[in-house]
Formats: structure tokens, sequence, C-alpha cells
């Protein structure tokens, strides 16, 4: 009997040391698990980032745009002005061109459907350039979606590599994490592995052709280099553009703004992509030039204008907003609306009395896959509850691509927030890498009245033009899409 009971206790033993261990172990990983996911979505981001620049005179302010509308027999018409410019600059640049776009591809782009082969034409464009000027610094820096994250040749980097233009490839890791729910485990599990295209088996989620799984991986973590800015040198001088256009075959239809400026402003905005450069690897991919010594904001020349990046270009929204006084106006164009703190200081500002505008995409899909309408429709419905007036964009296939934000004052002055961030979580709280520009100026400024045109335009259905419809054409009161975009916009587990 006593051997029966020193076996047994033999045999329990090591089952419990077994089931201590591993319970030991399940700790050790939760722990790890739960200390990533709390320090990639908080930690310190890259020196360089995240910024306000001084004030600065805003020298040869011009607003540019991008428009397509129905007519009154349901003709699309589209008009775009946009990379015109930005192809002009490029070649008339001396000494360097940097330009940080986010989209530079092919997919999903067809230009039997009327797309714009606007990636093959900014190709051609730092081509020519760099062939006319060899000793031409041109430096293009994208975000890895382009190659979805190394599992994926492009054809367009490699011919700009061989023609000396340098491509940088953001590295987003050094980047805090929207989706920390995801982004944790793949940061444990999967970020040691690298990528390329050998051994892909998976269907291409943009076009057609295969895969690798670390592609989908590392698309999940959801987080972007999506700046859209250009910097070109002309002579002594220095050009800026800063825009919500991407350089990409299926968004050549889309709506978007851009504004151009010249001066030490532009040496500010080369700046802030001489940091995305550093963190990425690439120390050495131009020179920056010394930048001039800011002055009182006060005393610089009216119109004015800064650069903001990243969290700066919230709180810039968000002085705006909360400065607006009874009786000025507020007109908001925006992509993707889902921020709670900006939402709740639009619906405090018409609360206390200010005009207030908003035109949003209905978000009915991108390049050719449908969508249910988060987050704009849920917003929409907020804001139309609180009174808010709401219009949605009338698309076609395209998309409202424009992100600008108008305050107009009673006293004859006005101020301008446009450029590539949308006015969500993931754009304004460091998470993305974003640029805006933020001008200040008389509202008889003509970028400023251009940008109002552009509004009232789209607002009014002007000139026979057909860009907007009323609210209740794309209303969605659903509670259940509500909470989704709730719990979409709060986890980061979204791709707005």
């Amino acid at each position: 009997m006593l051997g029966v009971v020193l076996r047994s206790g033999a045999l329990t033993v090591p089952k419990l040391r077994r089931a201590r261990l591993l319970q030991v172990l399940l700790l050790v990983l939760a722990s790890l698990y739960l200390v990533t996911a709390c320090h990639h979505a908080r930690k310190p981001l890259p020196e360089g980032l995240d910024v306000a620049t001084p004030w600065r005179a805003a020298a040869d302010l011009v607003w540019l745009e991008d428009r397509t509308f129905l007519d009154a027999e349901g003709e699309q018409h589209s008009e775009a002005w946009i990379f015109d410019a930005a192809f002009e600059l490029i070649g008339a640049a001396e000494r360097l061109v940097v330009l940080d776009m986010f989209l530079v591809n092919e997919f999903a782009g067809d230009v039997a459907d009327g797309h714009r082969p606007l990636s093959d034409q900014l190709v051609e464009a730092l081509l020519a350039r760099k062939q006319a000027r060899e000793d031409l610094t041109a430096v293009l820096i994208t975000d890895p979606f382009n190659t979805l994250y190394g599992g994926r040749r492009s054809k367009q980097f490699e011919v700009l590599r061989e023609a000396g233009v340098q491509v940088v490839m953001t590295d987003l890791r050094p980047l805090r994490d929207s989706n920390p729910t995801w982004s944790a485990f793949w940061r444990i599990c999967c970020q040691w592995f690298g990528n390329d295209p050998e051994g892909a088996w998976l269907s291409d989620p943009v076009g057609a052709g295969k895969v690798t799984l670390r592609s989908y991986l590392e698309l999940a973590n959801f987080k972007a280099n999506h700046r859209k800015a250009l910097v070109v040198d002309q002579g002594d001088d220095w050009v800026g553009l800063v825009t919500s256009a991407n350089p990409h075959d299926a968004s050549s239809l889309h709506s978007n703004q851009a504004l151009l400026f010249r001066g030490q402003a532009a040496v500010d905005l080369l700046a802030t992509e001489w940091a995305v450069a550093q963190f990425s690897g690439v120390s050495e991919a131009f020179d920056l030039p010394e930048p001039a010594a800011s002055v009182p904001a006060e005393s610089v020349d009216s119109p004015a204008l800064r650069i903001v990046t990243e969290s700066q270009i919230r709180e810039a929204a968000l002085d705006m907003i909360d400065a607006a006084k009874p009786g000025q106006r507020l007109d908001l164009a925006m992509f993707y609306l889902a921020h709670r703190q900006i939402l709740r200081a639009l619906i405090a500002a018409h609360e206390r009395g200010v005009t207030l505008r908003v035109l949003l995409d209905p978000n009915k899909g991108a390049f050719g896959r449908p969508g249910i309408g988060v987050p704009n429709r849920q917003v929409g419905m907020e804001l139309t509850q609180a009174g808010v007036p709401v219009r949605w964009c009338n698309t076609d296939g395209e998309q409202c691509h424009s992100k600008y934000l108008l305050q107009w004052g009673d006293e004859g002055e006005a101020e301008l927030l446009a450029g590539s961030a949308n006015f969500t979580r993931r754009n304004l709280d460091n998470f993305n890498l974003e640029t805006n520009v933020h001008v200040r100026g008389s509202a008889a400024t003509p970028a400023l009245v251009a940008a109002v045109n552009n509004f009232e335009t789209r607002w009014h259905n002007r000139n026979g033009e057909f860009h907007s419809v009323d609210y209740e054409v794309y209303a969605d009161h659903s509670r259940w899409r509500y909470g989704l975009y709730r719990f979409m916009e709060a986890t980061g587990i979204s791709t707005f």
C-alpha cells in the first residue's frame, strides 16, 4: 500500500512542477506582452517629430486644388492642378529635391477608367531633372506600404535608384503603435523575420499577384508615414508644397488641396523631412541649410505660416476651434473625421454661437472595395443631432480626400490649417507621420480667398457643379455601427 502511495506521489510531483512551470511561463509572456504594448504605445518619438515651427512670412502663398464633380446630367468631370505644379517645381530645381509621399504606386489604378498615371509621371519628372542636372540631389521618402512591407517589388523605385535618386523607405518601427493589441504580438514574434517577395502565396490585397504572410502581419499594425510634402531649391531660395494628394494612380480622381509657398518656411519643412531620413537610417540623404532665427509671432508680416506635424496639428486645430467666437465661422472639409476631442470642440463651438459647417466624404469605399460608412456617417449623426449642418461629398467612385479647416473672424482676419492629416486618433495623436501648414492672415489674402471659394462652391454646388448632397442621403443612425466606430477609434483596430 505504501509503495502505491509513493509511486503515485512520484508521478504527481513532476506533473505539479510542469503545471507551475507552465503558469510561470504564461505569466512571463503575458507580462512581456503588456509591457511591450504599453511601452510602444507611449514611448518617446524620434527627434525632430511632433513640431510646430516658428511663424514665417508667407511669401508667394498659393492655394492649389484638384476637383472631381458631377454636372446636371450626371457626367463626371475632373480638374487637377496639384501635381502639375509639383512636376514644374521638380523640373526647375537646381541642387535639391526632397519629396515625401505616402502612396507612390500603380496599385488599383487603371488609365482606361480615367485614372491618371501619376506615379509614372512623378518618376519621369525626377528622372528627367536628374538627367538634366547630374549633380542634383534627389530624395524620395515614402512608406513601406508601396512594396507591401517588402513583399512586393517596386519597379518604379528600382528605376529611380538606378538613376541615382535616393529612395528612403521610412522605418516605422521607431514610431508609436496605434494598434498595440496586435503590434505588441508582432514586435515579439514577427518583426525579426524581414520580408521579400520570394515564396509569396497569399492574394495581393491591392491588386493581382501574390504576397507573403509577413506582408499581412505587418499591415495589421495600421500605421504609416502619411505625409505629402515637397521641397525644392530655386537658386538661393526655397519652395515648399504641402498637400493631401498622393502621386498614386488610383487616387488621381480624388478631390484634394495643396498650399505652395516660398522662403524660410520651406527650409523649416525641409528640416522636418531631414528628421525622417535620419531615423530611417539614411543620415547622409541631403544637407540641411541653416535655418533663420525665429522672431516673435506678432512681428511676422501677414500672411504668416508655420509647419505643424503630428500632434501639433491637433493642437493647432483645437486652438482655432476654441478661439472662434459667436458670429464667427468655421468650415471643415475632411476625408476622415473621428477624433473625440475635436468633435467635442466642434460641438462646443456650435453651442456658443459659432457658424459651423462640416463637409465629409461618405466613406463609401476605396479603390473598388465597398465600405460601410465608418467613421464619417456615425460622426455625421452626432454632429447633426447637436444641430451642426453636415453635407456629404457627392462622390462617384473617387474620394473627397481634402483635409482642411478654415476659421473666419469678424475683423477681417482668417486662419487655415491644411495638409495630410485626417482628424482621427491615428493621424493626430503621434502615431502616423503627418504634415500640415497653418496660415494666418487677412481674409483678403488670395490663397485664403481661394480656399473659401473652394468650400463655398462645394457646399452650395455653384456653377452647375454638383459637389455635395444633403445629410439625409447618407444618414446612418445604426447604434451598432456607431458602437463599432467608437471601438475602432479607441483601440486603433481600424484603417482610419
